[in-house]
């Protein structure tokens, strides 16, 4: 059988880490703070990256790729970027080792004569060293706009760690776009926004809440941050997604100009925009539950598993075959579970324990009567179906299974949306229920950090949808004219 998971509502953080262990998505790596990727997690993140790849093509942008590492001196031309990355960054200060000692006493160690004339620091993003590039490649506006997308690894010396959340390393993509004006690359910057919505939405089955950050929560070097905020299933919230509205401050501290329609030389404007494996995390956190994980059918590396029952045999297999060439024909993977040291019931336990939608059980009473035991992962429903049009009747439940699942956590996401006025249901909610409360804030950092630090809950977004509304701040009492929702997050 399965092995034990523990229950969310006993420890949700021990919840999250047996699942990433036990449905075999990662492992810790000697490298604290880093984690091993295994082929079923990674097989995941392929199923995004793969999506999220076809929709920035669609919107016109190319992949590109630039150097892991980054000359330090490039970081100090952006005061404000370096700012926000200095206590995250692993540096290389040497080229070389060599070997000390003899016979069972030789070690290696860093040769002290290979020292770098200039250190190196490890990637933590590419604004720097992309426009630095970005200065060779744009001359005039016929270059413009320049949009391009990168797919890579970074490190940020995290040193509080959690697998896929927030790891010293990981994987993501980082899109740099230059354009000839500021409407343009506003237009650009909410653009991209939309996209990670919509595949948070449609693949991920996970509601979000688009907006945009405080000027204390704003990225590095940015003049606007949007972001999309969904809400995890212990009441906490995630960032889910990022896009930069970056203004002109990078062409300006790298000397990127083209020549205008109006023949008058300008510095370009810029936007970046990110997403990273922290979605694998966000997507375990949404949907799984004391069983394992719970994959929506998009995302889902095997949407389909066949199990004869009780063991494989020739006549079941011939069945099983047609059956899987059939689903495949409509585009949905499927898997014949023909391994025989197996009983059926640990194989049920297994696929539900890494999150296959759906289960197909045949045995030969079921192939006698024509039909086929259904199973869906997302409720534990049963039933029996005929074999006659199976593939159309799968088809059809893999896309009830995915909208299910972004019914039930928008569900919940709006149930964890709590209006509050005063500074008694400001913690009300956040000690008891949870999610998001809707607050007025006098829109100074002061008050911004002062309730951080009283509360550990932070300003996630200024909704975009959001209406104007008089009222007063919850800690200050001060004029607001707008809500901003505050939670506990990730």
């Amino acid at each position: 059988m399965a092995k034990e998971i523990t229950p969310r509502s006993e420890n949700y953080s021990e919840w999250y880490l047996d699942i990433v262990q036990k449905a075999r998505l990662a492992d810790n790596s000697p490298v604290r703070g880093c984690m091993v990727i295994k082929p079923h997690g990674f097989a995941i993140w392929e199923k995004m990256r793969d999506a999220l790849d076809a929709m920035f093509k669609e919107t016109g942008h190319v992949n590109a790729y630039f150097p892991l590492f980054i000359p330090k001196s490039f970081l100090s031309k952006e005061a404000k970027h370096v700012d926000g990355f200095a206590q995250e960054c692993a540096v290389v200060t040497h080229y070389r080792l060599k070997t000390v000692g003899e016979g069972d006493n030789r070690q290696v160690v860093v040769d002290p004569e290979a020292k770098l004339e200039e250190e190196l620091i490890v990637r933590p993003t590419s604004e720097t060293i992309i426009w630095n590039t970005y200065r060779d490649w744009i001359q005039s506006y016929r270059d413009l706009p320049l949009l391009i997308n990168q797919w890579a690894n970074v490190v940020r010396w995290e040193m509080r760690t959690r697998p896929f959340l927030r790891t010293a390393e990981f994987l993501w993509q980082e899109g740099h776009t230059a354009h000839a004006s500021a409407d343009e690359a506003m237009i650009e910057t909410r653009q991209m926004l939309d996209v990670y919505a919509t595949f948070a939405e449609e693949f991920m089955a996970m509601p979000v809440i688009k907006g945009v950050k405080t000027a204390n929560e704003r990225f590095a070097g940015a003049e606007e941050t949007f972001c999309i905020e969904a809400l995890m299933q212990d009441g906490k919230a995630l960032q889910a997604g990022t896009s930069h509205f970056l203004g002109q401050n990078f062409a300006k501290a790298f000397d990127v100009y083209f020549l205008n329609k109006d023949n008058q030389q300008e510095h370009v404007w810029a936007t970046s925009w990110g997403v990273s494996t922290r979605l694998v995390g966000g997507l375990i956190m949404t949907h799984s539950d004391d069983s394992g994980l719970v994959l929506p059918p998009k995302l889902a590396p095997i949407q389909v598993v066949i199990i004869p029952i009780p063991k494989p045999s020739p006549e079941l297999s011939e069945v099983a075959d047609k059956i899987a060439a059939s689903l495949r024909k409509r585009g949905i993977s499927v898997k014949i579970d023909n391994d025989d040291q197996n009983r059926p019931g640990f194989k049920f336990a297994e696929y539900e324990l890494i999150g296959v939608p759906v289960r197909l059980g045949l045995g030969a009473r079921d192939i006698a009567a024509n039909q086929v035991e259904v199973a869906r992962r997302d409720t534990k429903e049963k039933q029996s179906v005929s074999l006659d049009g199976i593939d159309e009747y799968v088809e059809k439940l893999l896309e009830d299974i995915q909208q299910n699942l972004f019914n039930r956590a928008k569900q919940y996401r709006d149930e964890h949306i709590t209006k509050v006025d005063t500074w008694a249901e400001f913690e009300d909610v956040l000690e008891k229920k949870g999610g998001f409360a809707s607050a007025h804030w006098d829109g100074t950092t002061e008050t911004e950090l002062a309730i951080k630090e009283k509360t550990k809950a932070t300003i996630r977004c200024i909704p975009l949808d959001g209406e104007l509304e008089d009222g007063v701040c919850i800690l200050s009492g001060q004029p607001s004219t707008r809500r901003v929702l505050f939670a506990k997050a990730y």
